[in-house]
């Protein structure tokens, strides 16, 4: 029987960025510390298999904090949460740690400072994201969603003297790019971040993909449905011309799927683990890989400290990348 995979091909980087990283190292610091049951607010991270993880060790992931018994310790997702959310939890008396990536927090800090200053705001985003809600929610108002160009042009500001435009970090570059684009061109005076808000692994996955994505015959991307960032490395390697489909797990790999494409690129959102990546490749063995080659890459070497009261009083360390 002729092998249906010949060659798996590895994007790097992939996988756990620092963000998801701190945010689950969060939920398991405080299982050891204050026992279980520990409660999350929404999912940690977009993963199914770090959730059920998560739950088998005794964290219970919660929508409504109406759900959470008087006196429990909450855990903020990784995702970010509304002001109401935090004077709702305040008020409630929960021990509260905060799992919300440093980055998005940044976003949170920038509307904020500018919010006083007087400025109106065009978030670009997906409508319902978590991140988006959390964003969203640190005004009353002034502060407006666009998810594509067509959005811009039906913007309604109450005055465009002093605009700002922030977006969600895990969106695809290029996307988020011809979308600000238009921005700039309805409104030319917007003010822009110093530092662009889409996160450094979510970049740096998207720029792996452009070069991985000619270099193969079928991209598979390990990641959850609701895991934006791993939506947007199966639709950039689509757009490439590479048929690309996303797994949760390797049982979902269809071997029609590699009928007459010997060479499969292999790349994982920032909220999977290695642990899927490995069962995938095992998998793909099983269907005829002979070979599995790491791409070039850019390493990534950062680390957000964790909240006070989980052991670490580190400051961050600094974002350092080299080819």
């Amino acid at each position: 029987m002729t092998p249906i995979t010949q060659e798996v091909v590895l994007a790097e980087p992939r996988g756990f960025c620092a963000g998801v990283d701190r945010a689950i190292e969060i939920v398991e610091r405080a299982l050891t510390k204050f026992g279980a049951p520990i409660y999350v607010r929404h999912e940690i991270v977009h993963n199914t298999y770090v959730v059920n993880d998560l739950k088998a060790k005794g964290a219970i992931f919660i929508e409504e904090l109406s759900d959470v018994p008087a006196g429990a310790t909450l855990v903020f997702s990784a995702h970010g949460v509304s002001q109401a959310v935090r004077r709702e939890a305040e008020a409630r008396g929960f021990q509260v740690f905060d799992a919300t990536c440093p980055l998005v927090t940044k976003v949170h800090v920038e509307v904020a400072k500018l919010a006083k200053e007087g400025y109106e705001f065009i978030m670009i985003g997906h409508k319902g994201h978590p991140e988006v809600e959390g964003t969203m929610g640190q005004l009353s108002e002034g502060i407006h969603l666009v998810e594509d160009v067509v959005d811009v042009d039906r913007v309604q500001l109450r005055q465009s003297e002093k605009l700002a435009v922030v977006t969600q970090t895990t969106l695809s570059v290029d996307d988020a790019a011809d979308i600000l684009a238009a921005v700039r061109r309805r409104f030319p005076q917007v003010r822009e971040p110093k530092q662009q808000d889409i996160c450094y692994a979510t970049q740096n996955r998207q720029d792996a993909i452009k070069v991985l994505a000619p270099q193969v015959d079928i991209v598979v991307v390990v990641g959850s449905p609701t895991s934006s960032n791993s939506n947007r490395l199966r639709e950039l390697a689509e757009r490439l011309g590479t048929p690309a489909y996303m797994v949760d797990d390797a049982g979902q790999l269809e071997a029609a799927w590699f009928e007459g494409r010997p060479r499969v690129g292999l790349t994982a959102g920032a909220s999977a683990p290695e642990v899927l990546v490995e069962a995938v490749i095992a998998r793909l063995r099983e269907m005829g890989a002979t070979s599995v080659r790491k791409m070039a890459g850019v390493e990534e070497h950062i680390r957000f400290p964790l909240p006070l009261g989980l052991g670490d009083k580190s400051m961050a360390e600094l974002v350092t990348t080299r080819s």
